[in-house]
Protein backbone atom coordinates (compact mmCIF):
# COMPACT_ATOMS: atom_id res chain seq x y z
CA UNK A 1 0.00 0.00 0.00
CA UNK A 2 1.49 3.49 -0.68
CA UNK A 3 1.29 6.38 1.79
CA UNK A 4 -1.21 7.83 0.17
CA UNK A 5 -3.34 4.94 0.02
CA UNK A 6 -3.54 4.66 3.53
CA UNK A 7 -4.58 8.07 4.34
CA UNK A 8 -6.92 7.94 1.88
CA UNK A 9 -8.27 4.94 3.83
CA UNK A 10 -8.53 6.53 7.30
CA UNK A 11 -10.42 9.72 5.29
CA UNK A 12 -12.94 6.94 4.36
CA UNK A 13 -13.04 5.67 8.06
CA UNK A 14 -13.44 9.03 9.23
CA UNK A 15 -16.56 10.03 7.01
CA UNK A 16 -18.16 6.72 7.89
CA UNK A 17 -17.86 7.72 11.88
CA UNK A 18 -18.16 11.21 12.07
CA UNK A 19 -20.97 10.99 14.73
CA UNK A 20 -19.10 8.81 16.63
CA UNK A 21 -15.59 9.15 18.86
CA UNK A 22 -12.80 9.47 16.35
CA UNK A 23 -9.02 8.81 17.92
CA UNK A 24 -5.68 8.72 16.34
CA UNK A 25 -4.78 6.00 17.65
CA UNK A 26 -7.57 4.07 16.36
CA UNK A 27 -7.25 5.65 13.03
CA UNK A 28 -3.71 4.84 12.88
CA UNK A 29 -4.35 0.89 13.59
CA UNK A 30 -6.89 0.57 10.74
CA UNK A 31 -4.47 1.50 8.16
CA UNK A 32 -1.60 -0.47 10.10
CA UNK A 33 0.95 2.50 11.14
CA UNK A 34 2.27 3.85 13.88
CA UNK A 35 0.11 7.01 15.70
CA UNK A 36 3.52 9.20 15.27
CA UNK A 37 4.24 7.96 11.97
CA UNK A 38 0.56 8.16 10.78
CA UNK A 39 -0.26 12.10 12.32
CA UNK A 40 3.04 13.13 10.57
CA UNK A 41 1.95 11.59 7.11
CA UNK A 42 -1.70 13.11 8.03
CA UNK A 43 -0.83 16.55 7.88
CA UNK A 44 1.47 16.26 5.15
CA UNK A 45 -1.18 15.11 2.63
CA UNK A 46 -3.96 16.76 4.32
CA UNK A 47 -2.84 20.31 5.58
CA UNK A 48 -4.69 19.81 8.44
CA UNK A 49 -3.72 17.95 11.82
CA UNK A 50 -6.13 14.89 12.61
CA UNK A 51 -8.58 15.95 15.21
CA UNK A 52 -8.81 19.59 13.32
CA UNK A 53 -9.68 17.76 10.46
CA UNK A 54 -12.26 15.83 11.71
CA UNK A 55 -14.01 18.59 13.66
CA UNK A 56 -13.88 20.44 10.37
CA UNK A 57 -15.59 17.70 8.34
CA UNK A 58 -18.40 17.26 11.61
CA UNK A 59 -19.00 21.13 11.12
CA UNK A 60 -19.11 20.73 7.70
CA UNK A 61 -22.06 18.11 7.84
CA UNK A 62 -23.49 20.33 11.03
CA UNK A 63 -23.70 23.00 8.15
CA UNK A 64 -25.87 20.50 6.17
CA UNK A 65 -27.91 19.98 8.69
CA UNK A 66 -28.73 23.32 9.95
CA UNK A 67 -29.71 24.02 5.98
CA UNK A 68 -31.72 20.90 5.22
CA UNK A 69 -33.54 20.04 8.45
CA UNK A 70 -35.99 21.85 11.37
CA UNK A 71 -33.44 19.79 13.86
CA UNK A 72 -32.99 22.12 16.81
CA UNK A 73 -29.13 23.38 16.89
CA UNK A 74 -27.91 21.68 20.36
CA UNK A 75 -29.38 18.14 18.51
CA UNK A 76 -27.35 18.70 16.11
CA UNK A 77 -24.50 19.45 17.77
CA UNK A 78 -24.59 16.52 19.96
CA UNK A 79 -24.75 14.55 17.35
CA UNK A 80 -21.55 15.39 15.64
CA UNK A 81 -19.77 14.65 18.88
CA UNK A 82 -19.71 18.45 20.48
CA UNK A 83 -20.31 18.45 24.46
CA UNK A 84 -21.79 20.94 24.80
CA UNK A 85 -24.16 24.32 23.14
CA UNK A 86 -20.68 26.49 24.37
CA UNK A 87 -18.34 24.23 23.21
CA UNK A 88 -20.08 24.09 19.72
CA UNK A 89 -20.86 27.79 19.27
CA UNK A 90 -17.33 28.67 19.89
CA UNK A 91 -16.06 25.95 17.56
CA UNK A 92 -18.53 27.26 14.75
CA UNK A 93 -17.46 30.98 15.30
CA UNK A 94 -14.12 30.18 15.24
CA UNK A 95 -13.84 28.60 12.22
CA UNK A 96 -16.42 30.54 9.92
CA UNK A 97 -17.01 33.68 11.92
CA UNK A 98 -20.69 33.79 12.48
CA UNK A 99 -22.36 31.90 14.94
CA UNK A 100 -24.64 28.87 14.10
CA UNK A 101 -28.05 31.03 14.96
CA UNK A 102 -26.96 33.80 12.33
CA UNK A 103 -25.84 31.00 9.82
CA UNK A 104 -29.27 29.60 10.03
CA UNK A 105 -31.41 32.96 10.04
CA UNK A 106 -29.35 34.09 7.03
CA UNK A 107 -28.05 30.82 5.06
CA UNK A 108 -24.68 32.89 3.90
CA UNK A 109 -22.87 30.81 1.29
CA UNK A 110 -19.48 29.51 3.63
CA UNK A 111 -16.55 27.60 2.76
CA UNK A 112 -16.12 24.47 4.55
CA UNK A 113 -13.53 22.12 4.41
CA UNK A 114 -14.33 19.00 1.86
CA UNK A 115 -12.58 15.77 1.91
CA UNK A 116 -9.61 16.17 -0.22
CA UNK A 117 -8.67 13.17 -2.68
CA UNK A 118 -4.85 12.87 -1.82
CA UNK A 119 -4.72 10.28 -4.72
CA UNK A 120 -5.18 13.15 -7.20
CA UNK A 121 -1.85 14.36 -5.93
CA UNK A 122 0.25 11.41 -7.68
CA UNK A 123 -1.76 11.32 -11.24
CA UNK A 124 -0.31 12.99 -13.43
CA UNK A 125 -3.24 12.74 -16.54
CA UNK A 126 -1.99 13.40 -20.17
CA UNK A 127 -4.16 16.35 -22.25
CA UNK A 128 -7.59 14.72 -23.14
CA UNK A 129 -7.92 11.75 -20.44
CA UNK A 130 -10.48 11.78 -18.19
CA UNK A 131 -9.34 11.42 -14.22
CA UNK A 132 -12.04 9.88 -11.91
CA UNK A 133 -11.06 11.00 -8.27
CA UNK A 134 -13.75 10.08 -5.97
CA UNK A 135 -17.26 11.60 -7.19
CA UNK A 136 -15.87 14.00 -9.74
CA UNK A 137 -14.63 13.62 -13.99
CA UNK A 138 -12.18 15.81 -14.63
CA UNK A 139 -10.30 16.64 -17.95
CA UNK A 140 -7.59 18.76 -19.10
CA UNK A 141 -7.39 19.94 -22.92
CA UNK A 142 -5.80 23.13 -24.67
CA UNK A 143 -8.34 25.38 -26.50
CA UNK A 144 -8.75 28.01 -28.66
CA UNK A 145 -10.86 30.80 -28.56
CA UNK A 146 -11.61 32.51 -31.96
CA UNK A 147 -14.00 35.19 -30.75
CA UNK A 148 -13.88 36.99 -27.52
CA UNK A 149 -16.84 36.35 -25.36
CA UNK A 150 -18.85 39.11 -23.31
CA UNK A 151 -20.21 38.68 -19.97
CA UNK A 152 -22.71 41.13 -18.02
CA UNK A 153 -22.65 41.35 -14.11
CA UNK A 154 -21.29 42.36 -10.77
CA UNK A 155 -18.05 42.20 -9.34
CA UNK A 156 -16.46 42.05 -5.54
CA UNK A 157 -12.80 42.02 -4.06
CA UNK A 158 -12.20 39.04 -2.25
CA UNK A 159 -9.26 38.12 0.31
CA UNK A 160 -6.93 35.49 -1.33
CA UNK A 161 -6.29 34.66 2.58
CA UNK A 162 -9.90 33.86 2.97
CA UNK A 163 -11.05 31.76 0.56
CA UNK A 164 -10.90 28.15 -0.67
CA UNK A 165 -9.10 26.70 -2.17
CA UNK A 166 -6.11 29.61 -2.49
CA UNK A 167 -6.43 30.50 1.02
CA UNK A 168 -7.21 27.27 3.03
CA UNK A 169 -9.98 28.95 5.01
CA UNK A 170 -12.88 28.71 6.23
CA UNK A 171 -15.24 31.51 6.67
CA UNK A 172 -18.03 33.54 4.59
CA UNK A 173 -17.58 32.61 0.76
CA UNK A 174 -17.75 35.80 -0.45
CA UNK A 175 -17.99 34.95 -4.15
CA UNK A 176 -20.57 32.32 -3.47
CA UNK A 177 -22.92 35.78 -1.84
CA UNK A 178 -21.48 37.59 -4.99
CA UNK A 179 -23.58 34.81 -7.07
CA UNK A 180 -26.73 34.97 -5.07
CA UNK A 181 -26.82 38.51 -5.46
CA UNK A 182 -26.28 38.89 -9.38
CA UNK A 183 -29.13 35.81 -9.15
CA UNK A 184 -31.39 37.79 -7.33
CA UNK A 185 -30.31 41.48 -9.39
CA UNK A 186 -30.94 39.56 -13.13
CA UNK A 187 -33.93 39.82 -13.73
CA UNK A 188 -33.62 42.95 -15.29
CA UNK A 189 -31.12 41.97 -18.07
CA UNK A 190 -32.42 38.31 -18.33
CA UNK A 191 -33.38 39.27 -21.88
CA UNK A 192 -30.03 39.84 -22.82
CA UNK A 193 -28.36 36.80 -21.67
CA UNK A 194 -27.76 33.35 -22.71
CA UNK A 195 -28.89 31.95 -19.15
CA UNK A 196 -27.18 28.64 -20.30
CA UNK A 197 -23.72 29.68 -19.98
CA UNK A 198 -22.68 31.31 -16.64
CA UNK A 199 -18.89 32.78 -16.17
CA UNK A 200 -16.92 32.99 -12.72
CA UNK A 201 -13.59 35.42 -13.15
CA UNK A 202 -10.79 35.97 -11.08
CA UNK A 203 -8.18 38.87 -11.67
CA UNK A 204 -5.20 38.79 -9.20
CA UNK A 205 -3.58 42.07 -9.92
CA UNK A 206 -4.32 42.86 -6.38
CA UNK A 207 -2.22 39.91 -5.18
CA UNK A 208 0.04 41.76 -3.61
CA UNK A 209 -2.04 43.07 -1.47
CA UNK A 210 -4.01 39.95 -0.36
CA UNK A 211 -6.51 40.98 -2.90
CA UNK A 212 -7.93 39.61 -6.04
CA UNK A 213 -11.20 40.84 -8.21
CA UNK A 214 -14.10 38.43 -8.55
CA UNK A 215 -16.87 38.62 -11.24
CA UNK A 216 -19.89 36.65 -11.22
CA UNK A 217 -22.21 37.43 -14.73
CA UNK A 218 -24.14 36.01 -17.58
CA UNK A 219 -23.10 35.61 -21.33
CA UNK A 220 -24.88 38.28 -23.08
CA UNK A 221 -24.77 39.04 -27.02
CA UNK A 222 -25.92 43.07 -27.17
CA UNK A 223 -25.03 45.29 -24.39
CA UNK A 224 -26.40 48.79 -24.05
CA UNK A 225 -25.02 51.81 -22.33
CA UNK A 226 -27.93 51.53 -19.77
CA UNK A 227 -27.48 48.01 -18.84
CA UNK A 228 -23.93 48.78 -17.85
CA UNK A 229 -24.95 51.39 -15.41
CA UNK A 230 -25.85 49.01 -12.83
CA UNK A 231 -23.82 45.96 -14.07
CA UNK A 232 -20.08 45.43 -14.96
CA UNK A 233 -18.52 44.41 -18.47
CA UNK A 234 -15.97 41.81 -18.41
CA UNK A 235 -14.42 40.24 -21.47
CA UNK A 236 -13.28 36.49 -21.77
CA UNK A 237 -10.11 37.32 -24.65
CA UNK A 238 -9.97 34.96 -27.73
CA UNK A 239 -6.67 33.23 -27.65
CA UNK A 240 -5.16 30.29 -26.69
CA UNK A 241 -6.46 28.27 -23.03
CA UNK A 242 -5.58 25.65 -20.88
CA UNK A 243 -9.02 24.14 -20.00
CA UNK A 244 -10.06 22.17 -17.03
CA UNK A 245 -13.27 20.41 -17.95
CA UNK A 246 -15.08 18.71 -14.29
CA UNK A 247 -18.49 16.79 -14.00
CA UNK A 248 -20.16 16.20 -10.73
CA UNK A 249 -23.15 14.28 -9.62
CA UNK A 250 -24.83 17.93 -8.65
CA UNK A 251 -24.52 21.51 -9.38
CA UNK A 252 -24.24 22.05 -5.23
CA UNK A 253 -21.05 19.22 -5.26
CA UNK A 254 -19.55 21.08 -8.29
CA UNK A 255 -19.76 24.83 -6.96
CA UNK A 256 -18.14 23.42 -3.52
CA UNK A 257 -15.70 19.89 -3.34
CA UNK A 258 -15.03 19.81 -7.20
CA UNK A 259 -14.02 23.01 -7.88
CA UNK A 260 -11.91 22.70 -5.31
CA UNK A 261 -10.10 19.58 -5.92
CA UNK A 262 -10.02 21.04 -9.36
CA UNK A 263 -8.01 24.07 -8.78
CA UNK A 264 -5.78 22.62 -6.75
CA UNK A 265 -5.37 20.18 -8.90
CA UNK A 266 -4.83 22.31 -11.77
CA UNK A 267 -2.79 24.61 -10.21
CA UNK A 268 -0.52 22.43 -7.86
CA UNK A 269 0.41 19.58 -9.69
CA UNK A 270 -0.51 19.26 -13.39
CA UNK A 271 0.10 23.56 -14.43
CA UNK A 272 3.86 23.08 -12.50
CA UNK A 273 4.39 19.34 -13.57
CA UNK A 274 4.54 20.94 -17.44
CA UNK A 275 6.45 23.79 -16.33
CA UNK A 276 3.55 26.31 -16.90
CA UNK A 277 2.67 29.07 -14.74
CA UNK A 278 -0.57 31.54 -16.13
CA UNK A 279 -1.60 35.34 -16.75
CA UNK A 280 -2.94 36.32 -13.65
CA UNK A 281 -6.38 35.44 -14.20
CA UNK A 282 -9.01 32.63 -14.42
CA UNK A 283 -12.62 31.94 -15.65
CA UNK A 284 -14.89 29.81 -14.34
CA UNK A 285 -17.46 28.77 -16.68
CA UNK A 286 -20.56 27.03 -15.78
CA UNK A 287 -23.41 25.47 -18.05
CA UNK A 288 -26.48 25.09 -16.60
CA UNK A 289 -28.42 23.59 -19.82
CA UNK A 290 -26.79 19.57 -19.92
CA UNK A 291 -29.68 18.10 -18.69
CA UNK A 292 -28.59 14.65 -15.73
CA UNK A 293 -25.10 16.07 -15.71
CA UNK A 294 -23.32 19.32 -13.78
CA UNK A 295 -20.23 20.13 -15.60
CA UNK A 296 -18.29 23.87 -15.50
CA UNK A 297 -14.54 24.50 -16.86
CA UNK A 298 -11.78 26.46 -15.87
CA UNK A 299 -10.08 28.29 -18.26
CA UNK A 300 -6.81 29.78 -18.29
CA UNK A 301 -4.24 31.63 -20.34
CA UNK A 302 -0.71 29.82 -20.04
CA UNK A 303 2.40 30.92 -19.72
CA UNK A 304 6.23 29.58 -19.42
CA UNK A 305 6.91 28.98 -15.70
CA UNK A 306 10.81 30.65 -16.25
CA UNK A 307 8.18 34.07 -17.18
CA UNK A 308 6.79 34.19 -13.90
CA UNK A 309 7.04 37.54 -12.29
Amino acid sequence: MHAYEAIDQSLTFIEEHLTKEISTEELANTVGLSPFYFQRLFKRLVNKSVQEYVKLRRLAKVIENLKNTDQRILDVALDYGFSSHGNFTRAFRETYGITPESYRRDLPMLNTFARPEVSMNYVLVDEGVPLVAGNIVLEIQRRTLEKPENYLGLETEVRICEQMPAGESTGVDVPGQLWKRYHMERASITANLNTAVEMGMSHGEGAAQNLFTYFAGGLVQNISDRLQDSFVKRELPAGEYIVCRVEAENFEDLVTAALDQAGKYLFGIWLPCHNLTTEPFSAEKYYRDLEGMACMEIWVKPLPLKNKG
